[in-house]
């Protein structure tokens, strides 16, 4: 069984979405919603209309960020590999077989969908902006350098574990920082990481896109803090 892992903050207009379209996979599976202090709406739709959908509704009593979200679902975790999946709609759960594929033949017990592996999309219409194009790029560069690792898209969404493996790190980073920290602990495990392509839409800042500017500079100041 997979546990699908979704932080959420004001997400009214795509929660509705990215629930059924998880729901409908066709993976024996353990859906995991983390309302973190939404303020539009999102927390009634979770409580009105898709109780039956989601197997287990944490609610934040205040806004602490996507890294704490992961955390409080962390120890209702049942299945044996567990999905990060956004609230937005800019990874399809589609590609979930695929990417829990390489853990279930017990290949690897990592596996990252990469948005830019095999097509050469930083200059197609997928990323939102040239800026995140860019940070993207230089910042998974240096996570390479610092973590002796070859990823291509070291802060994508999909980030894919053996249960066991996740529960032995301990996550103490509590907003988007939570990539970079992940990736580095991996890293620290001596744990090699399998990238698949996947699917990819992204959005910007007038559809909810919510990582800035200052969360780059916050990456790269986690990579160097729990490398060094």
């Amino acid at each position: 069984m997979i546990t699908v892992i979704i932080p959420c903050y004001n997400e009214v207009k795509t929660i509705n979405i990215i629930i059924d379209k998880v729901y409908k996979q066709k993976l024996k599976k353990q859906i995991i919603v983390v309302d973190d202090f939404s303020t539009d709406g999102t927390r009634e739709i979770l409580k009105k209309k898709l109780k039956k959908k989601i197997d287990k509704i944490i609610f934040h009593n205040r806004n602490y960020g996507k890294g704490a979200a992961i955390n409080s679902a962390k120890k209702f975790v049942k299945g044996n590999i567990i999905i990060i999946q956004d609230a937005d709609l800019e990874y399809s759960p589609k590609d979930f077989n695929k990417l829990v594929k390489p853990i279930k033949e017990k290949e690897y017990k990592v596996v990252y969908g990469s948005r830019v592996l095999g097509k050469n999309r930083y200059f197609e219409n997928e990323f939102s902006s040239i800026f995140r194009v860019f940070a993207n790029h230089i910042l998974t560069i240096i996570s390479n350098i610092l973590n002796n690792q070859n990823l291509t898209d070291a802060h994508t969404c999909y980030k894919v574990f053996d249960t066991k493996i996740f529960k032995k790190i301990k996550l103490k980073e509590k907003g988007f920082s939570f990539c970079p920290e992940v990736t580095t602990k991996i890293s620290l495990l001596n744990e090699k990481i399998k990238e698949v392509p996947i699917s990819y839409k992204g959005r910007d800042y007038s559809e909810g896109k919510k990582i800035n500017f200052k969360d780059g500079f916050i990456a790269l100041k986690t990579l160097l803090k729990y490398r060094f």
